[in-house]
């Protein structure tokens, strides 16, 4: 017997479902040179699925140019994973550069500054 999934337990199976399968559509279906450097690190769906943001990084390259890219081939994804995933709704794909990463940096290098200076007191 199947237990039966809660909505925020079946949301993130969904989004990491999701995660798995663009990432390996992407690095068929789009052609950007850089396309190799990009990270999917997250999806965030919305309660009723009918929208999922994908966050991801890069290694080098520009991250609003890869924005534009992978937006514009959202919908190409989209259709792609409407005959991957056995579900009702596919959700429209909003891809976001992740900036947690470039925080996280400046976070630490804001700590490694004060802990100098409090040295030097």
């Amino acid at each position: 017997m199947q237990k039966k999934l809660n909505a925020n337990e079946r949301t993130l199976r969904i989004a990491d479902q999701i995660q798995r399968d663009l990432s390996e559509m992407i690095r068929h279906e789009v052609s950007h040179p850089q396309i190799n450097w990009v990270t999917l690190q997250s999806v965030e769906l919305t309660a009723d699925h009918a929208h999922a943001k994908i966050y991801f990084t890069m290694l080098i390259g520009e991250p609003e140019q890869m924005q534009q890219v992978l937006n514009e081939a959202a919908g190409r994804l989209r259709s792609l994973l409407f005959k991957r995933l056995h579900i009702r709704v596919v959700p429209i794909l909003h891809f976001v550069f992740d900036t947690t990463l470039e925080k996280a940096a400046e976070m630490s290098r804001l700590i490694d500054q004060a802990n100098a200076t409090r040295a030097e007191d």
